[in-house]
């Protein structure tokens, strides 16, 4: 069967099963694309699906997508005081339309990370400093949601790291965009959901954000149509429970996979008897 694929030309197919396996090898996946034309071409999808999550230093993939805004928009990088020299003006990939997987806590870190290297501005425990960050996030959002080709397997919406209480506003910023692109998340067949119960509590008497994103993410859940599998992390079930519970919910006849991570079911009252 393998030597038969192999002479009538499916070497390519072959060849790119092969490098599957190396999915989460990524020095070995860069050494692959540097072989010839053909193992470039197919080691470059794989390690431009999940971008975010590469431990490289300073994120330099981030000026890629910086190249996808529009002209209004690329002009505001004048506002992080970012140099426009250091982005690419030219690739031989359309590399954001690989893009298969994202997690809001880890653009942040990659986000931050970038910024921090590339701005003029040195101070990054300051306010101004921040809320640049958060902002600048907002542009790379936009820049992957301008990208008609991306099909997305994997969106991770993570409320995990509460330290900072600016954090409201990234996130705020992300279910807005996400909000306006409804089709480019309708098809997104994995939805994870991290949501820290000491959310709510630092954000101290700022009940009404923590609402407006609650409402947000029902509204996110409730809008893809070939939702497969949700993941609900920590102790916050009731905040689903009425929509998971609903009849009309968009995903209820393609929804056959519900995890509960970290759930705490002790002091749950399932039923009542009458």
């Amino acid at each position: 069967m393998t030597c038969s694929k192999t002479f009538t030309g499916d070497i390519p197919e072959l060849t790119y099963d092969i490098l599957k396996y190396l999915h989460d090898d990524y020095s070995t996946l860069h050494s692959c694309d540097l072989v010839d034309r053909l193992w470039c071409r197919l080691a470059i999808p794989l390690l431009w699906e999940n971008p975010f999550s590469i431990a490289t230093g300073n994120r330099n993939f981030i000026e890629i997508y910086l190249r996808n805004l529009d002209g209004d928009l690329k002009t505001r990088l004048n506002e992080y005081e970012i140099n426009d020299n250091s982005l690419f003006s030219n690739t031989l990939f359309n590399y954001p339309r690989f893009l298969k997987y994202l997690n809001t806590d880890k653009i942040l870190c990659s986000v931050w990370k970038w910024f921090d290297y590339s701005s003029k501005r040195g101070n990054k425990d300051s306010f101004s400093s921040m809320c640049s960050v958060s902002d600048f996030g907002k542009l790379i959002y936009t820049s992957i949601f301008n990208e008609n080709e991306v099909v997305l397997h994997i969106f991770e919406i993570d409320i995990s790291d509460t330290n900072n209480k600016y954090y409201g506003t990234y996130y705020d910023n992300i279910f807005e965009l996400i909000l306006q692109n409804k089709n480019f998340f309708r098809n997104i067949k994995y939805l994870n959901l991290y949501i820290d119960d000491s959310y709510e509590d630092d954000l101290g008497d700022n009940t009404d954000s923590y609402t407006l994103i609650k409402n947000r993410m029902l509204q996110i859940i409730n809008l893809h149509q070939n939702l497969k599998k949700l993941l609900i992390d920590n102790n916050n079930l009731s905040l689903y429970q009425s929509l998971l519970l609903s009849k009309v919910s968009n995903f209820s006849n393609t929804l056959n996979t519900i995890i509960l991570f970290y759930v705490d079911f002790k002091n749950m009252v399932i039923g009542q008897s009458s």
